[in-house]
């Protein structure tokens, strides 16, 4: 079963930092892109940052400058490291993933339970 789990949420002052972990387990084979999306109450759900197997990276402009997305790719695991934080960011954060479970021959979309942001002073 495969599976991905976030950690690292919290509450922190305005332009404070935090850093999101989400690691991926299970019966995997290969991982293609991985990313972050954050969905604030009453909003839509809006993508913050992708990055490809290989490390290409890109960003939601309201972020840009801000957070970096990074992975681990022995370790299954992305990142997102998230500066200078605004009231605006707080929302949860959801991580996920293409995935190419043992067994089958197509990457599939995965995603994690959420892990919540809260910017507040």
């Amino acid at each position: 079963q495969v599976q991905l789990v976030e950690s690292g949420g919290g509450l922190v002052q305005p332009g404070g930092s935090l850093r999101l972990s989400c690691a991926a387990s299970g019966r995997i084979f290969n991982i293609n892109d991985m990313g972050w999306y954050r969905q604030a109450p009453g909003k839509e759900r809006q993508p913050v940052a992708r990055i490809s197997s290989g490390g290409s990276t890109n960003y939601a402009d309201s972020v840009k400058g801000r957070f970096t997305i990074s992975r681990d790719n022995a370790k299954k695991t992305v990142f997102l490291q998230m500066n200078t934080l605004k009231l605006e960011d707080t929302a949860v954060y959801y991580c996920n993933a293409e995935i190419r479970p043992y067994g089958s021959s197509i990457y599939r979309p995965f995603q994690g339970q959420g892990t919540q942001v809260t910017v507040s002073s």
